[in-house]
């Protein structure tokens, strides 16, 4: 590893220090100039990996810019988060992800192959998210309902589908079992994030106190995607068919394609303004349905996932690495 980071610590004046994801069998923890990943092995064990990582905002100050630096910063994460699981799920399997001997490629071109792979898995996934929740409520709204040139009622309508679709896929997806797992970490990393938020020690007693509902969540984010597009389309619509006088399906498409890394982008912001907030009456009524969303996409964790959502965040943070994990046996016996 290159340079040494210093030790962090939360500044109240600025709550997106620290932020995670949950993975397969583990988190990963982003701090400044730190990307950590910590994954529970079979055996019990705990593999780490941690990668120096700055993002575009923090090596360039035009990308500083509000709604820009949520646009920029949605693709970033959505890189980081595959590459974490990438990591993941090999060494949940107790494979080492990091030993690259014996496969016949140089460093240079696993490198450029992992990328590759990651590049496609990422635009494979965006256009399956993008024709699942954003073409399908404007075809459905289209065909059933007749509020074509009602850009409010439309948009309403669309937006109404599109909220029902996600909430009905991750009800489906919540009763797998590996799903459940998956939301027990992501509940461990919320518990730890609010840990160090709090200035309490980075502990298993400590982090076992805390909720697992936070107003950052990626569920939240996305929650206010939705939201924010109802406004967002429908100004967007107005406008179209005032300028138009009428406003068709494939034009409709192709106005608001290139509105959602805006989308993104607005919805961050008022994501940052909410959380910091949220301590107020008007913060918890407009966190609250991200937080009830959380329900289905958080679990309580046990001891073993808040060690290891420790350790991720420790790793982070360039701390001492934590002590040989006692509830290791427990967690791979269930």
């Amino acid at each position: 590893m290159g340079s040494q980071l210093p030790k962090y610590r939360f500044d109240a004046q600025n709550p997106m220090v620290v932020g995670g994801q949950a993975v397969i069998e583990g988190v990963m923890m982003r701090a400044p100039g730190m990307v950590a990943t910590a994954v529970r092995r079979p055996d019990g064990s705990i593999a780490v990996r941690k990668e120096e990582y700055h993002s575009l905002a923090e090596k360039r100050r035009f990308f500083r810019i509000p709604v820009l630096r949520g646009a920029v910063g949605l693709i970033e994460m959505l890189l980081v988060g595959l590459r974490a699981l990438n990591y993941s799920a090999e060494a949940a399997l107790g494979s080492d992800p990091d030993d690259a001997s014996g496969d016949g490629e140089s460093p240079g071109t696993s490198s450029a192959l992992e990328n590759l792979r990651l590049g496609l898995t990422l635009a494979g996934a965006l256009l399956a998210g993008v024709a699942v929740f954003f073409l399908t409520p404007l075809l459905i709204t289209t065909a059933w309902f007749h509020v074509d040139q009602k850009p409010l009622a439309f948009n309403l309508i669309a937006g109404a589908i599109r909220l029902t679709l996600f909430i009905a896929y991750l009800l489906a997806i919540s009763t797998m079992k590996d799903i459940r797992r998956l939301f027990e970490y992501h509940g461990a990393e919320h518990k730890v994030v609010f840990t160090f938020e709090r200035g309490e020690s980075l502990s298993v007693d400590s982090a076992a106190g805390q909720t697992r509902f936070h107003p950052r969540c990626g569920t939240s984010f996305l929650l206010v995607v939705m939201l924010v597009a109802i406004l967002l389309f429908g100004l967007l619509d107005t406008v179209l068919i005032y300028w138009l006088g009428a406003l068709s399906l494939p034009i409709r498409i192709a106005a608001h394609l290139p509105l959602i890394p805006v989308l993104g982008g607005v919805s961050y912001e008022f994501i940052r303004i909410s959380a910091r907030k949220s301590g107020t009456l008007i913060g918890r009524l407009i966190v609250a349905p991200g937080l009830w969303l959380q329900k289905i996409t958080t679990r309580e964790p046990d001891e073993s996932e808040l060690e290891v959502a420790l350790e991720a965040l420790r790793s982070a943070l360039g701390e001492e690495a934590a002590a040989p994990a006692p509830y290791a046996r427990q967690a791979m016996a269930r």
